[in-house]
């Protein structure tokens, strides 16, 4: 027994070792080493000492499931998380990930071995292109979660090692729902942040198991909490209750006035709550929002720079929740994001400062005061739709917005519009083999 324990232990040294060199293959952009004792001097040490711990080396097979278009519906509908591998056979970092994801797996299935809680799955897109297209994917390899068939709107984009996709793994284990004790943890909620709970009679119901699968696809845009019997009596007067906390102290609470066994309805409110219409862009999250494809309209302000916030968020939502697909409504922080403002001539002592950036160019909305100009600020998207944003940059304004006399004027006035910035946050083509053409305006 002892020596079986010795055994593993090395076994899991060799392989995070093992992993450090994959990951360092990959930053590096080197070729492909695998798991050929002869094709890396220091994998071949590695080797040798795994041949003396097992008295062999065999390659460990993980318990991948290769998905087509017969099996993939099923296989994600009943799998509680499922972690897919979108490649190409032809892509170096592709063939890189491999051994690293099917170890992963086995780490994970030592972990929770039950064959649905989670799955390890991968996709060929090139024998599966139709796969491929129904999930958009622009770069191999690309790695997606799945709840329950659902896809998750953020995808795996962590360090490729059997450690950081195991450690990935097990935080998707754990339940994002906290449970209220006692009536009195009620007036310690965090109000600076979004917040739902959920009322019920019982643990072991439809109505929990439904605000459950809720919880789990948007466990990273709100606070779930839920009070059971006793606690949550003085809000179930009507039955099992769910309400929203918006931030705030002084806003007022939403109640969900639908069918608590109806996922697709509680999954729809509750996100229209938690996702905001504004999202605020990090240096964590520039590479998800960039490879959404669409355009940002971008507030940067100051941090404690409330009001011209919530004036910007009051606006697009008056103005522009047509264009909601069409372009991604962003706030920044002026000192984070510096450079950007630099890339238009601004700094952080000119915020608040609206822009475009359509990934190709950068373009300044005129005058912040304007904002609340009805009609201005959904104008100015229109244009850069139109292409006008582009045209007047490059040839100065319309002659249809000019009278004869400024024409000539308007020609001295023409210019180059900043490059995109925020293009560089996109997915690097030192970890991801790029599919995406695109012609931005």
């Amino acid at each position: 027994m002892a020596i079986s324990t010795v055994c593993k232990e090395k076994h899991i040294l060799l392989y995070q070792h093992i992993d450090k060199i994959s990951y360092l293959q990959i930053q590096q952009r080197q070729p492909c080493y695998g798991i050929q004792s002869d094709s890396h001097p220091t994998m071949h040490v590695l080797m040798s000492l795994l041949y003396d711990v097992t008295g062999l080396y065999t390659p460990v097979q993980g318990e991948i499931t290769s998905l087509d278009a017969g099996n993939i519906d099923d296989i994600l509908n009943n799998a509680g998380v499922a972690l897919v591998n979108f490649y190409a056979d032809w892509c170096r970092f592709s063939q890189m990930l491999h051994p690293i994801f099917e170890e992963a797996s086995n780490v994970v299935r030592e972990e929770f071995p039950e064959a649905t809680q989670v799955v390890f799955a991968r996709v060929d897109c090139d024998q599966h292109t139709d796969i491929a297209q129904r999930y958009r994917i622009s770069k191999y390899p690309t790695l997606k979660l799945f709840r329950n068939g659902m896809m998750m709107k953020r995808e795996y984009r962590g360090q490729r090692s059997v450690t950081a996709i195991a450690d990935f793994i097990r935080q998707q284990q754990v339940d994002p729902i906290s449970e209220i004790q006692n009536l009195e943890e009620f007036s310690k909620i965090d109000r600076t942040r979004r917040t739902i709970i959920g009322y019920f009679e019982q643990k072991n119901s439809d109505n929990y198991h439904t605000y459950e699968k809720v919880a789990n696809i948007l466990r990273d845009d709100c606070v779930f909490m839920a009070a059971f019997g006793e606690v949550s009596k003085p809000e179930r007067f009507s039955g099992d209750n769910v309400i929203y906390k918006p931030i705030g102290e002084s806003v007022p609470d939403m109640v969900y006035l639908g069918s608590l066994t109806n996922f697709d309805l509680i999954y729809a409110w509750a996100q229209d709550k938690c996702v905001p219409l504004v999202r605020e862009i990090t240096f964590e999250n520039g590479e998800e929002l960039t490879e959404e494809g669409i355009p940002f309209l971008i507030l940067f302000h100051q941090k404690d720079d409330t009001d011209s916030l919530e004036k910007f968020q009051h606006e697009v939502a008056r103005q522009l929740i047509s264009e909601k697909g069409s372009i991604n409504f962003l706030h920044a922080d002026c000192d984070k994001f510096r450079h950007p403002l630099l890339h238009i001539q601004k700094t952080p002592a000119d915020c608040p400062v609206i822009a475009i950036d359509s990934f190709r160019h950068m373009y300044v909305f005129p005058d912040f005061a304007d904002l609340s100009v009805p009609g201005k600020l959904r104008q100015f998207v229109l244009d850069l739709h139109s292409g006008k944003l582009h045209r007047e940059f490059h040839h100065g304004p319309d002659p249809t917005d000019s009278t004869p006399g400024q024409q000539e004027e308007n020609k001295e006035a023409a210019s180059s519009p900043p490059e995109s910035s925020f293009q560089k946050l996109a997915p690097s083509e030192t970890r991801y083999t790029i599919l995406r053409d695109r012609d931005e305006l």
